[in-house]
């Protein structure tokens, strides 16, 4: 995990994961390196956990 990546429990919205998610793909050139592509991982998990964590609040 890079330095400036959220530590566990961090609370992010889904809009700023999305946009941590274009910008390393944008960096990346569209093609992700190995530990590249372990980032995205972990920032998809993490959009995820926000998208849900949206559709809970909003019920």
């Amino acid at each position: 995990m890079s330095p400036d990546s959220p530590t566990r429990g961090s609370v992010r919205s889904a809009a700023e994961v999305n946009e941590q998610i274009r910008a390393l793909w944008m960096r990346a050139g569209g093609t992700l390196s190995a530990q590249e592509r372990a980032e995205y991982e972990l920032l998809v998990v993490e959009w995820a956990a926000a998208i849900r964590g949206d559709v809970i609040e909003a019920a």
